[in-house]
């Protein structure tokens, strides 16, 4: 059985991080059994969610994830894509994980709003008397990696203008197909899927929320994917 580590839902999304969702979304396109849990993020061997146990086999981060369903268990998310389509699906990953993430990661903790609406509810497990010390702790950590990779550097503008530079593009290539890629469900769909779901989550108000809610092909596309992976929602 394939162990999948996550946060667990919350906000009305599948996991609060669109890299968990990614991967859990991942695992349902594959149709491989799984299961979740939640109490595995001190082990995380890089210190992040998701990674997954096969076996005596322990894969950390969504990509890599990705490539061990591939090798391990012949799995081509990508089977009906030629080599330039695949080249076009990688670069939408990675303008979704590499420039959209921190977007979200931005809005969601810099933001003293919207963090009261959502990431303070983490710190919940820890003893009272500590806990504003160690939420201010990780949001100060937070800022400093919004610092490093440059995208706190940036005023409310600029990041509102980036956010919406990197959702036209999606829109547009989108564009009145059913799945991003055409008429079938591929790898890249669980990636689309789970940053713009996150984005367009309602619990957080953010200027990449402004982006996604001007695309009415986005938000049927969201819901296309959540009807047929988690109906639940």
């Amino acid at each position: 059985m394939l162990t999948l580590y996550t946060f667990g839902p919350a906000f009305g999304l599948p996991d609060p991080s669109p890299f968990v969702s990614k991967t859990l979304t991942m695992l349902k396109i594959s149709g491989l059994e799984f299961e979740t849990n939640t109490k595995g993020f001190n082990k995380a061997p890089k210190g992040k969610l998701p990674y997954l146990k096969d076996g005596d086999q322990i894969i950390a981060d969504s990509t890599f994830i990705r490539l061990h369903l591939e090798s391990k268990h012949a799995i081509d998310f990508d089977k009906d894509l030629d080599a330039s389509q695949r080249a076009t699906a990688w670069a939408f990953e990675k303008l979704c994980e590499d420039h959209l993430y921190w977007s979200i990661v931005h809005s969601r903790w810099m933001d003293d709003d919207n963090f009261n609406a959502g990431p303070i509810k983490f710190f919940d497990s820890a003893p009272k008397l500590i806990r504003p010390v160690v939420a201010k702790m990780v949001r100060r950590k937070i800022a400093a990696n919004l610092q490093g990779q440059g995208f706190g550097r940036h005023s409310s503008e600029e990041r509102a203008l980036l956010a919406k530079k990197g959702v036209t593009a999606i829109a547009d290539y989108l564009g009145d197909k059913p799945y991003f890629m055409g008429d079938t469900v591929t790898g890249i769909d669980a990636t689309i899927f789970a940053f713009t779901n996150g984005g367009l989550c309602p619990q957080f108000k953010a200027p990449i929320r402004d982006a996604l809610e001007g695309h009415a092909n986005i938000k049927a596309y969201n819901e296309r994917m959540k009807a047929k992976y988690f109906p639940e929602l």
